[in-house]
């Protein structure tokens, strides 16, 4: 009896039957609807009036019932694995239960966790699972699967089972438009957009904010405004989450006045609202607006988060407030943020573009992660400091650290190079382009023609040009510029003539083109790039009109010159140096000191002129009786010093030693010492070189036979054999 009672009666159940436990750690809620993956009933309550406990309960199911249980139990069990985030147990138990006792809602809770851990592999898995099942893809299942593969990055199998299940609910449409949002795809974004009007789905702020964001990037204004009607006709205009859209798109489109008047209206402003209007201010070029904003935000009690100090640490790189910079710093570390990245790369930029080197170096050293955008803003602010040795050191040490650099990060040590000179550098960094194909892309190339042209390798430049597979405006403009500041005026007018027949020419081409005329005295090919100018509005170009003045002067007529100096309307430093200089040029001395009154008396200061000296070196004594020497072998052939840019009030002899003391004279002497027989000696002077030191460093490379490149603020000078390349016109 015991025996038949033992095989009769089921199994004592210990159950917990008061759950009030909240949601998994794998539930998700999606901005758009919550998705929560519900634990599964343990039993049907025997009474509506049973008191729930976790008292163990004796159930006695009938063979029917104990079917159901061992039901449960494969999807209890998986939906727990779930919950702890275990993903290969839950696929595993999956694939070992039978195909025909797994519920739909099981198949969510993995493709819930594996949307979660970005795991499409995972995803998949239980998606054939489902399709070899037979298990029915009704619109919770297909939306999971949609949100799962929009998740995880394949929109174009999300968008294939959205296809088939697509309905009224708003956010399965805002889940694929934001999928297409993220990647760019703006255009598909909008056209699902349009298909919500047709179909009648309700939108809602998501809906709104998504589409904004499209419309902005595609810079489709008049659609972004008739949104904005189309919100206020629904009676949405005054929704916090709409109105802070609406300040981004407006932002983005650089109408600061529609969203700060948004803003203005908008009565409860969250932490959104501030920022949205702080960073559209610093971005759109009005930090100082931002600032200020930023400090009414703090007077309204608001509270800043990260988003709020990155963008007052951008404005503050913007007006070069270091001060409140430093504050912010302060408020970093005591809301203790100072070690998350973002903070830690806008705050050193900060510093660098502030002129505090030190505290933008104590930034990076204090840093545990680092960027390759760190990296970048530091190798930046060593370059913007005229520290190029320091940049290119850093890059070689960032590449040594296993970082590998980005486009911003080769084009800023490029640039480096090419403030310093540095051509065995930058050839360096060449090297490396080439060794991790990056030759191909167009800012490189760019910065490459620049930094070989600055450095007077031209040959180099070229070589650089002729390979780009596609050339734009800066390319063509690099190149021209190239050679007519290496004083080779004709290669730039035959690149022109090139160009002229595949682009159109824009300001900075012709300021370019007009120094090759000067440089050749050719006043006819002045007058057709002056045609040019003229026939296509670039008269008004700051930039333009002082070339024109500049190659009307060198071309040997100083009265056109005087005619276009008049014409124009706002004269800056370089307008009046070119004319005072013409005047200069051709003898007209009086003419020249008058320009030169006139000029101050219009608030203009001259620059502080500097010269540069060598003499503490170690070498002053051997560079001092080398100059003196070649002064004698000079005048031996029959040459005379040229005391009158000996600028002190002193007796000839007096002005001769002065003369031996400019910058130049005391590289080029350095140079011969220190470098070996044979190479080229490179000078780069941040003033326009003196008669005296032009013809001195023509001398020496007759008598020395030594090549010597020197690059003023004006042009490059190439010198062999007693010629320049400038033949004289500099």
């Amino acid at each position: 009896m015991m025996i038949l009672m033992a095989t009769i009666l089921p199994p004592k159940l210990s159950l917990p039957l008061n759950n009030k436990k909240g949601r998994g750690k794998h539930s998700f809620q999606s901005k758009y609807v919550f998705f929560s993956n519900k634990p599964y009933p343990k039993f049907a309550p025997l009474s509506p009036n049973l008191h729930f406990s976790y008292d163990t309960v004796a159930v006695f199911a009938s063979p029917a019932q104990s079917k159901d249980n061992k039901i449960t139990d494969w999807n209890k069990k998986i939906y727990e694995v779930c919950e702890m985030g275990n993903i290969d147990k839950a696929i595993e138990l999956l694939y070992m239960s039978p195909k025909t006792e797994i519920e739909s809602r099981t198949c969510c809770s993995i493709l819930q966790l594996s949307a979660e851990l970005k795991s499409l592999q995972d995803g998949k898995k239980v998606h054939s699972f489902i399709c070899s099942s037979g298990i029915s893809i009704d619109s919770v299942l297909g939306s999971k699967l949609v949100f799962m593969y929009v998740t995880c990055g394949d929109l174009r199998e999300g968008r294939l089972i959205f296809e088939k299940i697509k309905n009224e609910k708003v956010f399965l449409w805002n889940l694929m438009m934001n999928g297409y949002t993220k990647i760019g795809d703006f255009k598909e974004s909008v056209s699902l957009f349009r298909q919500m009007l047709d179909l009648g789905v309700e939108v809602n702020s998501h809906t709104v904010s998504c589409i904004l964001k499209c419309f902005a990037a595609l810079g489709s204004v008049k659609e972004g405004k008739w949104v904005h009607g189309f919100l206020i006709k629904l009676g949405l205009g005054s929704y916090n989450a709409v109105v802070n859209s609406l300040i981004a798109f407006y932002l983005k489109i650089r109408r600061v006045d529609v969203a700060r008047k948004l803003f203005d209206e908008l009565s409860d402003r969250d932490v959104i609202s501030w920022n949205s209007m702080i960073s559209g201010y610093v971005a759109n070029g009005f930090s100082e607006k931002g600032v200020e904003l930023f400090k009414k935000m703090l007077y309204s009690g608001a509270d800043m988060d990260l988003a709020t100090m990155v963008s007052i640490l951008q404005a503050c790189a913007n007006c070069g407030d270091v001060s409140l910079g430093r504050a912010v710093h302060g408020s970093g570390v005591k809301a203790c943020v100072h070690w998350k990245t973002t903070f830690c790369n806008t705050l050193l930029d900060m510093y660098a573009k502030c002129g505090v080197l030190d505290g933008a170096i104590r930034v990076f050293d204090l840093m545990s992660v680092r960027t390759v955008v760190t990296w970048t803003s530091l190798i930046a602010a060593y370059a913007r400091e005229g520290l190029s040795d320091e940049a290119i050191r850093l890059f070689h040490e960032m590449d040594r650290e296993g970082v590998s650099p980005d486009i911003f990060t080769i084009t800023t040590v490029l640039h480096a190079c090419a403030c310093n000179g540095s051509l065995e550098n930058g050839k360096d960094v060449h090297n490396y382009i080439r060794e991790n194909d990056m030759q191909s892309n167009i800012f490189v190339c760019n910065a490459l023609m620049d930094m070989y042209a600055k450095c007077g390798s031209m040959e180099d430049a070229n070589s650089v040009f002729l390979e780009m597979p596609v050339k734009d405006i800066i390319s063509w403009n690099t190149m021209i510029g190239g050679y007519s500041k290496n004083s080779l005026p004709n290669e730039a007018l035959s690149l022109f003539g090139d160009m002229v027949l595949e682009m159109k020419p824009d300001g900075t081409t012709l300021a370019c083109i007009l120094p090759a005329c000067a440089s050749l005295a050719s006043l006819d090919r002045g007058k057709e790039v002056h045609g040019h100018i003229l026939r296509n509005g670039f008269s008004s170009d700051q930039q333009v009109a002082n070339a024109l003045v500049d190659m009307y002067v060198k071309c040997g007529v100083p009265v056109l010159a005087r005619l276009l100096f008049d014409m124009i309307p706002t004269k800056d430093l370089i307008t009046w140096t070119v004319m005072i200089a013409g005047y200069g040029m051709h003898g007209f001395g009086n003419n020249a000191i008058t320009t030169f009154n006139e000029m101050r008396q219009a608030g203009i200061e001259p620059d502080e002129v500097s010269f540069i000296s060598i003499l503490s070196h170690p070498q002053a004594k051997k560079i001092e009786v080398l100059l003196k020497r070649l002064r004698s072998k000079m005048k031996e052939e029959g040459y005379f010093p040229k005391t009158r840019y000996a600028l002190i009030n002193a007796d000839s002899l007096q002005k001769e030693t002065a003369l031996c003391g400019h910058s130049e004279k005391l590289a080029m002497a350095f140079g011969i010492l220190n470098l070996p027989p044979g190479r080229t000696i490179r000078v780069s002077k941040n003033l326009r070189v003196c008669g005296d030191c032009h013809e001195m460093a023509k001398f020496i490379s007759k008598t020395l036979g030594r090549e010597i490149v020197l690059r003023d603020s004006n042009r490059f000078h190439h010198f062999k054999d007693g010629v320049c390349c400038c033949r004289g016109f500099w």
